[in-house]
């Protein structure tokens, strides 16, 4: 390693036996072989080590600094940084209620309100019995859908306070739990976070589809004859359009 880095030959602390550690670099290295640059690997690096115990602590964003060399600040800077990296150790399902514009409207503030009352708990806290963390969370991208709630990064469409709390009850009481859309059941936070480092759980083929609501544009374009315009056809914008940067 390089003598600017030298703070990533540190040992990687405790909580990892050398066992898991052993473990670890083996996947680590498969994951860093699939990119040109070594620290392009840094997001699924991190999702490896939260797999490993449920958050990114300490020992495992050391653990990636020693892998791709770099220094503990640059890491810490991204695992900060984005929100699917827990910080602190959470429950085996994270249940986040977008509260985002257009589900707050169709009910997603009553949702996690009730919720919150529901199971006791503030913002980010998880149940004692380590099951449910509560979250509320920005847009996923399914305001067809809305009100949304997101367990472990899967879909529950169109949800109420009703549905919601019974989903947590059963999740808590370790029922199965299906998705709206996607898997025919629910995996937990560690094994979804091992799929986003880029394993595959084997289930690949169950992921989410396109479903009524988001394919209606597509329906009302294909009754009424309408296509797109090929942009080989478009007329080049002009100086007025491209604005005053364009124009220079």
């Amino acid at each position: 390693m390089s003598e600017h880095n030298e703070n990533t030959t540190e040992e990687t602390p405790a909580v990892f036996t050398d066992e898991v550690v052993a473990r670890l670099e083996q996947d680590a290295k498969e994951i860093i072989s699939r990119y040109p640059k070594p620290r392009s690997a840094l997001l699924p690096l991190l999702h490896l080590v939260q797999a490993e115990e449920g958050h990114v602590s300490q020992a495992g964003m050391q653990f990636c600094a020693a892998q791709l060399d770099t220094t503990l600040a640059e890491v810490r800077a991204v695992a900060t940084f984005y929100t699917m990296y827990r910080r602190e150790p959470g429950g085996d399902y994270q249940v986040g209620v977008c509260t985002n514009t257009l589900c707050a409207v169709m009910g997603g503030d009553e949702i996690f309100s009730a919720l919150k009352e529901h199971l006791d708990l503030a913002n980010g806290e998880t149940t004692e019995d380590g099951k449910v963390t509560l979250e509320h969370v920005e847009c996923n991208a399914a305001c067809d859908f809305a009100p949304v709630v997101m367990v472990n990064w899967e879909f529950f469409d169109n949800q109420t306070p009703a549905t919601a709390r019974q989903m947590v009850d059963d999740l808590r009481l370790g029922k199965d739990v299906a998705p709206t859309r996607g898997p025919a059941g629910l995996c937990t936070w560690k094994q979804a976070s091992r799929v986003l480092a880029g394993f595959d759980d084997g289930r690949a083929g169950e992921g989410v589809q396109a479903a009524a609501p988001s394919l209606a544009g597509l329906k009302l374009a294909r009754s009424n004859g309408w296509e797109a315009p090929d942009p080989r056809n478009l007329p080049a914008p002009s100086t007025d359009d491209q604005g005053e940067e364009g124009a220079k």
